[in-house]
């Protein structure tokens, strides 16, 4: 698939969708055939140029002060052009405390590259979830310190 790198203007937006929006995410993730769905529990945070290209969610993790990052997907269209690093930015400078976040190991790098590391320590929930995706997924855990 060729990158269109010329289509994603300087000016693309990041936002967090108010609740009564968030159907917007999940018509953008089942478009690209994602089973991602945004929840209700979730903060859903979005970059578009001008339409939705990128979304992930966030949600507080019971017992911490910091917060779940899950769900990010980019349009494939658009990979490669910063998007995901944008949003991921965006959130970070508008979500208090730690973030956390499991990812295959391949995608380490983008996130070490917006001031994520490897979790040496989970909040209990997390690390519960992270045991039982990694049944059958090879995920690696990430936190930003802020």
């Amino acid at each position: 698939m060729q990158r269109i790198h010329s289509l994603m203007p300087a000016n693309a937006y990041c936002q967090q969708l108010p609740p009564n929006q968030q159907a917007q995410a999940n018509d953008f993730y089942r478009r690209h055939g994602s089973a991602i769905k945004a929840r209700q529990a979730h903060q859903v945070w979005i970059a578009g140029a001008p339409n939705i290209a990128a979304c992930t969610c966030v949600q507080p993790v019971p017992g911490s002060e910091g917060h779940w990052l899950t769900s990010l997907f980019v349009d494939p269209a658009l990979r490669c052009c910063g998007l995901a690093g944008r949003l991921l930015d965006h959130v970070r400078s508008n979500v208090e405390g730690p973030i956390w976040l499991f990812c295959r190991p391949e995608l380490g790098g983008l996130y070490q590259r917006h001031g994520y590391q490897i979790a040496a320590d989970l909040p209990q929930s997390l690390a519960t979830k992270l045991s039982r995706y990694q049944h059958d997924k090879q995920l690696i855990a990430m936190v930003h310190l802020g």
